[in-house]
């Protein structure tokens, strides 16, 4: 029987190779049910390199048999909301490709770009699990020298404070080291996703 609880929101937020998705992992593997939802596209598709693949494939292999995974790079809202009746917790790894699709996809359709903005954050008000998601923190990196770049930093940046807005607990992972932003960290011994 499901518990009658309200569903908690974590927003993991890190620079590249700080411990991001594996702290979401680890999440995962304190709950029975869980929801893998990745927004990179499978490998083979025409816009990736051998490193993504192969980042792809490594990250395959360290996700559990059992956990249900979702490819999805843009119906994060439709498959959270659909799929999300089903688990524990699901995690979505990772907003930052999420972002790139988005732009990739709606081009300068600024309205597109909100509306599938305003979507996650309206499913993530109305969770019908526990969810964790994970995101690159860019917003301390040097300013970057092309007009795409700038817009891509400011696109995620807009993304995660919203996200964080809505979230319970966001954490800012360094060195594989989590700091509570707003809410708390997870506890080692805890059952839930939440302390």
């Amino acid at each position: 029987m499901q518990e009658n609880r309200r569903r908690t929101v974590t927003l993991v937020l890190g620079g590249v190779r700080s411990g991001k998705s594996r702290y979401a992992q680890q999440l995962g593997e304190r709950v029975e049910r869980v929801l893998f939802v990745a927004t990179a596209a499978a490998p083979g598709a025409d816009d990736f390199d051998d490193e993504m693949r192969e980042k792809i494939e490594r990250h395959r292999a360290t996700r559990p048999g059992e956990w249900q995974t979702v490819e999805e790079p843009l119906e994060l809202a439709r498959v959270l909301g659909e799929q999300g009746r089903e688990c524990d917790l699901a995690i979505v790894d990772c907003l930052t490709l999420f972002i790139a699709h988005l732009l990739h996809t709606a081009g300068e359709d600024h309205e597109a770009i909100e509306r599938r903005m305003a979507e996650l954050c309206d499913v993530l008000l109305a969770a019908p699990c526990d969810v964790v998601l994970v995101s690159n923190e860019v917003g301390s990196g040097v300013v970057p020298a092309y007009a795409s770049g700038r817009r891509f930093r400011d696109a995620l940046g807009e993304l995660n404070q919203r996200v964080a807005a809505v979230a319970d607990d966001v954490l800012l992972l360094v060195a594989g080291l989590p700091l509570a932003l707003k809410g708390a960290v997870a506890s080692a011994s805890s059952t839930g996703v939440r302390a």
